[in-house]
């Protein structure tokens, strides 16, 4: 018996078949046996036997996965997914069996040897995961760029290097949290590093200019995500029962909702029908904009548009050998490279394509179809644990009238009649979040924070209400890049400001960055760059009446929040003792992405009545939860609640246990480790700081937002007042609009 029914997967795209497997299977079983993973005992055992080479069949699996590349490359492929397959088993068996942590650290490190970014391999191997890294290294490499080499080195290094992670959970018996699974299963998984060779296969390599954009990492992530959970139901029966496994995402899901194995299977798919929809969406609405932004060579587009071909083809591939290999859970599967199940021929399939399509076509639907200014006042905010005390900076009175003098003499105040007057300036008493997060810092200092607090909250209000119809985009898209004109990084002359916003920005920016380097300049304006841009992404949403995907949510949030402006500012104070790979690694990332999810979400709880209810907006935790699990307010905001718990808790075991491992990880020295852990007293201030602004500021209790937005069509109206009829516009709510206005009155009115 199975533990559990596979559920219907979204399957948009036929999956084929390389003419060449056969030829591929001799060679991948030649090569196997070559390096010395057939038969061959390691430490005393056997890790593959050639009957179980057989069973998983990976060269099935690769000629599903690429099914256009000649048959030379379908072998180097093959060989690939050989070697990374052994890795993995290689790994279990030595190290996750025995939990040596410190052997596995050795060992790994030593694999590091045999990936030059420039010149020859100088190490010699010694056992078959180095000998095949080695051959494939030399093999692959020649025809790539630098910029690939560089890509590719990195996601091997991570799907190696973060096997110590899950080592690391098995060892405490910790079943991490959905959104710390996510991040960690892209590392782990390999699907990144799937990714970078799919590039390999088309002959299509990603133009440098675009590669960090957000659309490509976008089209890289969520074809990871959308790998890992499809190989987590697949494989949820070997590796939870059978092997101790705790990184699965059935189990995560299982543990943090507290429900049954189905329930948490279903769950997982339509979180893997939700990443699939991102994918789809990020191709067809944001890559053709990246071409023109960049101008992009045709010859480029066509690989670029390869790349996202072969990206599919990897999804729908990889799905029909999950239903034939041996390795998986597959209610018996079909094994041996049988013929796809269905019918076949030329303009049949969309007879496969159309079942899965009706089953998840509401996940979509739902995505698009939000009515805005419901009524939310009865949902109630979760008890928030927070175990940091909150501390409150000396100069705070001072602080609240100079930001008030401040936001007179650039503009802030009475810019556009209705958004900030003097009144809610003060309402909204930024200094007291900067006296929380700041609460050691000069008067001075205390300032300039304020004045970044409210340019950005003013910013996050101005965009859109200024730009709030899709005519505005240009214009909104405009602003944006100008912000970078206000910036500049050695001395560079700047335009004459023409509003609030940019004349705000350049005052921040001359203050706040004279003391810095050119190379801290350069960092803190692209945290800013990355903060303005993520406004953008609000707005495309908004035009289209299109709710986030959870995951795409989270990861924007920290951008829309400003997480990264804040972070940058605390590094920058740090100096020079902290290499800069340590703020790259896995626990400081982990720490820093943990407490920006927590006071991304304090942010989300409170506001979500102004938002949801009195400005129509759809970029909130709580509503995203809503409509990801088809559920009522008051359990997404219980959701919601958890999750928060879960994020805090993590913060406190990467601090406790991450921190002190890196330490030893890296050899830091004692200046190091007390930057590190002095940073580690920041963030405990900037999340205790953001909620007690939260608690104390009049910015989000209901008779504030009655006072502040007396015409909005949420705003609660008396029994003889007219109602406002309001007609939603954009993508995907002509249904809303065929509701004769009188419904559509009482829909809004949340009745």
């Amino acid at each position: 018996m199975q533990p559990f029914q596979l559920p219907e997967f979204y399957m948009a795209y036929p999956a084929r078949l390389n003419p060449n497997l056969d030829t591929t299977r001799v060679h991948s079983k030649a090569w196997a046996r070559e390096m010395d993973m057939i038969d061959v005992p390691q430490h005393g055992t056997v890790i593959w036997t050639e009957a179980d080479l057989d069973a998983h069949d990976y060269p099935l699996l690769c000629a599903y996965t690429h099914p256009d590349c000649d048959a030379t490359e379908l072998d180097l492929i093959t060989d690939w997914y050989v070697w990374v397959f052994y890795f993995d088993d290689h790994f279990l068996e030595l190290f996750k069996r025995t939990r040596d942590t410190q052997a596995a650290r050795a060992y790994l490190d030593r694999l590091r040897l045999f990936m030059p970014v420039d010149g020859p391999i100088t190490e010699a191997p010694t056992n078959p995961v180095e000998a095949g890294l080695a051959d494939l290294w030399s093999r692959t490499v020649p025809s790539m760029s630098a910029d690939w080499r560089r890509r590719f080195v990195e996601s091997t290094k991570n799907l190696l290097d973060e096997s110590l992670w899950e080592l690391a959970n098995i060892n405490e018996g910790r079943v991490s949290n959905p959104l710390e699974y996510i991040e960690m299963r892209r590392k782990v998984g390999g699907a990144p590093w799937s990714a970078n060779l799919v590039e390999h296969a088309a002959g299509a390599q990603i133009p440098a200019v675009i590669a960090g954009s957000r659309p490509m990492h976008v089209l890289r992530d969520t074809f990871a995500d959308a790998v890992h959970l499809r190989n987590d139901l697949f494989s949820y029966e070997r590796e939870v029962l059978d092997e101790g496994e705790l990184s699965n995402g059935v189990l995560v899901f299982e543990k943090f909702l507290g429900i049954d194995t189905q329930a948490a299977a279903d769950a997982v798919n339509d979180l893997l029908t939700s990443r699939l929809h991102q994918f789809e969406h990020t191709a067809v609405t944001e890559v053709p904009p990246l071409f023109e932004e960049h101008g992009i060579a045709t010859e480029d587009r066509l690989g670029v548009l390869a790349y996202i071909k072969g990206l599919q083809d990897w999804q729908s591939g990889g799905h029909e050998w999950h239903m034939r290999s041996s390795r998986y859970m597959n209610g018996g599967g079909q094994a041996g490279g049988k013929l796809l199940a269905g019918p076949l021929g030329l303009g049949t399939s969309a007879a496969r394509i159309v079942p899965s399509l009706l089953a998840t076509h509401r996940q979509r639907q739902r995505s698009f179809t939000h009515v805005p200014y419901p009524d939310v006042s009865g949902v109630s905010r979760p008890e928030l644990r927070m175990p940091f005390p909150v501390r409150s900076n000396p100069h705070l009175g001072a602080a609240r009238e100079n930001v008030i003098t401040w936001g007179k003499a650039v503009g802030i105040i009475d810019e556009l009649p209705g958004l900030w007057d003097e009144e809610k300036f003060r309402d909204y008493d930024l200094p007291l979040c900067a006296s929380g997060i700041h609460p050691d810092a000069s008067a001075e200092q205390l300032d300039i924070s304020s004045g970044w607090l409210a340019w950005g909250t003013y910013g996050d209000d101005y965009y859109p209400v200024l730009f709030g119809k899709a005519s505005d985009y240009p214009a909104a898209k405009a602003q944006t890049e100008r912000f970078s004109e206000f910036m500049p990084i050695d001395g560079e002359a700047t335009p004459e400001p023409v509003n609030a916003l940019e004349r705000s920005l350049l005052d921040l920016w001359l203050r706040t960055t004279a003391p810095m380097t050119l190379d801290a300049r350069g960092q803190f304006r692209t945290a800013i760059e990355v903060m303005t841009a993520s406004w953008l992404w609000e707005l495309a949403n908004s035009y289209q009446n299109r709710i986030p995907d959870p995951v795409d949510y989270i990861e924007m949030r920290r951008h829309t929040f400003g997480s990264e402006l804040t972070m940058s500012l605390s590094r920058i104070g740090h100096g020079r003792t902290v290499p800069a790979e340590v703020y790259r690694s896995r626990p400081v990332l982990a720490m820093e992405n943990a407490a920006m999810d927590y006071a991304c979400m304090i942010n989300d709880i409170f506001s979500y009545q102004k938002e949801i209810q009195f400005e129509g907006e759809i970029h909130n935790i709580v509503l995203v939860v809503q409509n990801f699990f088809d559920t009522d307010a008051h359990t997404a905001m219980t959701i919601v609640g958890d999750l928060m718990d879960s994020r805090m808790r993590e913060f406190e075991h990467v601090v406790t246990t991450g921190l002190p491992a890196l330490f030893q990880d890296y050899n830091l020295d004692a200046d190091a480790q007390r930057t590190l852990l002095g940073y580690a007293e920041e963030l405990r201030n900037w999340l205790s700081g953001i909620l007690a602004w939260h608690e104390g500021c009049r910015r989000y209790a209901e008779p504030d937002l009655i006072r502040h937005f007396p015409d909005s069509p949420g705003a609660p109206k008396s029994p003889e007042a007219p109602q406002v009829l309001f007609r939603p516009s954009g993508l995907g709510t002509a249904a809303a609009r065929l509701i004769p206005p009188t419904r559509v009155g009482s829909l809004v009115a949340g009745s």
